[in-house]
């Protein structure tokens, strides 16, 4: 009996991935584990493999389809199966065993629907329009100028998500129709080829903006432009964190601890000092402030594909070696690009570390809906009295940018006073 190979949800906040590539066509041998196709939601990408051996007998979706989950994407069976059940209900199947009837004609130009009534892409000549079956039902649905999209798919493939873009620019025929006359026609919009995903000169490359980096861009230009943010800085004598850290990095695997990092220990205090500041440990969502009774600690995770932030879900429960182990399980899934997109979602307060970079001060920009986010510097050596007397010391430079809409900056520096004092005396925290 033929086998359905549907798209997989990966997490419960995903409603569709895009296929980024295809290892099997129809009439290839396939075996248990082989590779069938490739495919990524906005911050993460997987692989697909068989569960089954046979045939692949039918592929329903082409590379960059924005294809719904738990829809199903190919077949796998035996020669000559039937495989019609299978078939998407709305979307003609991209590929099948049989040879797909020869396309009509096109309709002569004088009877082509006016502009405002369409809503497929226009090709140059001799150019296929790459669009997908999702993306051209959401434009036929919203009426946004389909000839306008930049695709973001592989290939430059114009996918859902760059339909959506459209119509939250206002792209659409019904706001095309109010704008004042002098705005460029429409025809003329439609004629201007799209840019290539790749374009190079004497001086220079073009290149196209990944999705991963319009997700970033937007949530950062969203949180400077509708938050008030302020940024207060501070340091503590880093001594005794240096100090632990030393011990637990040469006796630590005889006790079974692993590799606890200055950020673990960073982070682990945060989520011990956090609790005393329900204003810090929050979002804010307009009209109401979230606050949270654990704290789901975000942490900023540089990759390949851009700035990720994993959620770790209760630290505050979690003993110090706990937390080191579930956030470089995150971490590693995060640069891996296996991670479920749930586990990016839900943190209630962001650390990020740039210290092992050199960088001295920054100022950490908000993930919204939080109400703050710590920067964590590298160690500088400074001077300071004692007794009379000036002594060299470790100091280590915290940022902490609030959202001042929700928190007053006193809170604000009590927060990262105490969280000073924590770690400048380290075992007195571990031992509460």
């Amino acid at each position: 009996m033929a086998t359905p190979v549907i798209m997989p949800r990966q997490g419960q906040s995903v409603e569709s991935c895009v296929i980024t590539s295809w290892n099997k066509k129809v009439g290839d041998r396939v075996e248990v584990g082989d590779i069938l196709f490739s495919y990524e939601t906005d911050k993460s990408a997987f692989d697909e493999t068989s569960a089954v051996e046979g045939t692949m007998l039918a592929v329903f979706f082409n590379e960059g389809d924005d294809v719904e989950c738990l829809k199903t994407v190919c077949v796998i069976g035996k020669e000559g199966e039937d495989v019609s059940e299978f078939a998407p209900k709305s979307d003609a199947p991209a590929e099948t065993k049989a040879e797909a009837p020869a396309a009509a004609p096109a309709a002569p130009a004088e009877t082509a629907p006016a502009a405002a009534d369409t809503v497929k892409a226009v090709p140059a000549e001799g150019e296929r329009a790459f669009v997908s079956p999702r993306a051209r039902k959401l434009a036929a649905e919203s009426g946004a100028i389909l000839s306008e999209a930049v695709g973001t798919g592989p290939h430059g493939r114009v996918i859902e998500r760059d339909v959506q873009t459209l119509i939250d620019n206002g792209r659409t025929f019904a706001a095309a129709k109010a704008e004042p006359a002098a705005a460029a026609p429409a025809e003329a919009a439609k004629a201007e080829p799209a840019p290539a995903a790749v374009q190079s000169g004497d001086e220079y490359t073009d290149e196209k903006v990944p999705n991963i980096r319009k997700v970033i861009a937007k949530t950062m230009h969203a949180s400077l432009s509708e938050m008030a943010q302020l940024t207060l800085n501070s340091s503590f004598d880093a001594a005794r964190v240096l100090a632990y850290r030393a011990m637990v990095k040469e006796n630590g695997e005889k006790l079974g601890l692993g590799n606890i990092t200055i950020n673990d220990i960073i982070c682990f205090a945060v989520t011990r000092v956090l609790k005393n500041h329900r204003a810090l440990n929050a979002n804010f969502l307009g009209d109401t402030m979230r606050f949270y009774n654990h704290v789901n600690l975000g942490i900023g995770v540089d990759t390949e594909r851009g700035l990720i932030v994993p959620t770790v879900m209760h630290a505050d429960e979690m003993s110090l070696s706990e937390f080191s182990k579930a956030a470089k399980e995150l971490i590693n899934e995060a640069r891996a690009g296996t991670i479920s997109p749930d586990k990016l979602q839900g943190a209630s307060f962001t650390v990020s570390n740039l210290g092992a970079k050199g960088i001295e001060s920054f100022t950490p920009v908000i993930n919204p809906p939080q109400t703050a986010i710590l920067g964590v510097c590298a160690t500088q050596r400074r001077v300071k009295k004692v007794g009379g007397a000036d002594v060299f010391y470790d100091a280590m430079p915290l940022s902490l940018t609030i959202d001042h809409r929700a928190v007053d900056g006193a809170p604000a520096a009590s927060f990262l006073q105490e969280l000073c004092t924590a770690l400048e005396f380290f075992g007195l925290t571990l031992a509460k």
